[in-house]
C-alpha cells in the first residue's frame, strides 16, 4: 500500500483516552512499514487545518478519537479526493461501530494503512458537518449532561445523562418541515439521522443507510417518562423502539428544526447550532477507509 497516514488526535480528549491509543497505534504502522506522522491537535478548527493540508499533500487523515473528531474531520475532507480513516478511542464510538471498524488501536491502524475506501453521505446543521446522528429535545439536555460528566466513565455516562434528564424533563412542542412539508410533534425528541446508531449503541434509525442521499427522520412524541423509560429506551438499543405508535420515521434531504422553547441541536455529541435551524445532507460526500469486502 502506498498510502501515507497524519494521526490526528487532541491530546485532552476523554481523559486521554485517545493520546494513549497512539502507542499501540503506531507501533502497528512500524511493523506494516507504513510512512505516518502524528499530529496533536488544538482544538476542532487547528484539526480540520491539519486535515485539510494533509489531504491536500496525498495523506490520508486519521481521526484518533470519537464521534465528534470524525464529524468535524468529515467536514474538513468531505468534496475532495482524501479519504478519512478512524482509530475509535472516544466515549461512543458509534459511527466506527456501524462500519465495523475494530476498537483495538493495533486492529484500527492495520486497518486505516491497509483498508478499502468507500462514499458515504454527510450530515450539515446550518452548515456544520456530521456523520452520526443529529437530535433535540430530551437529547439536547442529555448530551449537555453527558458532556459536562467528569466522574462517571465509559458508556455509562449516557445511561447517567438519560437518567438525569429524564427527572426534569417536561414535553416539548417541535415543528418539523420535511423536505417542505411541516408536521408538528409534542414529546421528547426530533433525530435527523445520517448513520444508525449514536449515544454508545443504541439504534436509534435502524433503517438508515449511509450512502442512499437521505436523512432518517425520527420523532419521539409524548408518553409517561415511565413508559419511556422502560420500554423506549431499552427498545433503542436493538432498534426495535421505531414499532412503538408514539414513533414516527421519515426520510428527507432538507429538515427545518423549531420548538416552543430554546434547544441546542446536538450531532456525534457535540452542540452544534441553536433552534430553529435547517438539517441538510451531503450525497456521497466523503471517502471513508472501511473494512475490506
Amino acid at each position: 500500500m502506498s498510502r501515507r497516514l497524519a494521526l490526528l488526535v487532541n491530546p485532552a480528549a476523554a481523559g486521554g483516552k485517545a493520546l494513549a491509543a497512539v502507542e499501540p497505534a503506531t507501533q502497528e504502522l512500524d511493523r506494516l512499514q507504513t510512512p505516518y506522522r502524528v499530529v496533536e491537535t488544538a482544538s476542532g478548527e487547528h484539526a480540520k487545518r491539519e486535515a485539510r493540508a494533509a489531504g491536500a499533500d496525498g495523506e490520508t487523515p486519521v481521526a484518533i478519537g470519537g464521534d465528534g473528531l470524525v464529524g468535524t474531520l468529515a467536514g474538513a475532507v468531505c468534496g475532495s479526493e482524501a479519504a478519512l480513516a478512524i482509530i475509535p478511542a472516544g466515549r461512543g464510538n458509534d459511527f466506527a461501530r456501524v462500519l465495523e471498524i475494530p476498537t483495538d488501536p493495533r486492529e484500527a491502524a492495520n486497518l486505516a494503512a491497509t483498508g478499502d475506501t468507500k462514499l458515504f453521505d454527510v450530515g450539515e446543521v446550518d452548515g456544520k458537518s456530521f456523520v452520526g446522528i443529529a437530535s433535540v429535545g430530551f437529547d439536547s439536555d442529555a448530551n449537555k449532561i453527558a458532556n459536562e460528566a467528569k466522574l462517571v466513565k465509559g458508556n455509562l455516562v449516557y445511561a447517567y445523562a438519560a437518567l438525569k434528564a429524564l427527572a426534569k424533563w417536561k414535553p416539548a412542542r417541535f415543528t418539523v418541515v420535511i423536505d417542505g412539508e411541516r408536521h408538528e410533534v409534542t414529546g421528547y425528541s426530533v433525530g435527523v439521522c445520517n448513520s444508525k446508531a449514536y449515544g454508545g449503541g443504541m439504534y436509534a434509525a435502524p433503517m438508515a443507510v449511509l450512502d442512499d442521499g437521505l436523512l432518517d427522520v425520527i420523532s419521539c412524541a409524548d408518553v409517561p417518562k415511565r413508559r419511556f423509560l422502560f420500554r423506549t429506551l431499552p427498545k433503542g438499543f436493538k432498534g426495535t423502539y421505531v414499532e412503538d405508535p408514539w414513533i414516527s420515521c421519515f426520510t428527507a434531504k432538507r429538515v427545518e428544526v423549531s420548538a416552543d422553547r430554546p434547544f441546542v441541536m446536538y450531532a456525534d455529541g457535540d452542540p452544534l447550532a441553536e433552534l430553529p435551524c435547517t438539517v441538510r445532507v451531503r450525497p456521497r460526500a466523503l471517502h471513508v477507509v472501511v473494512p475490506r469486502g
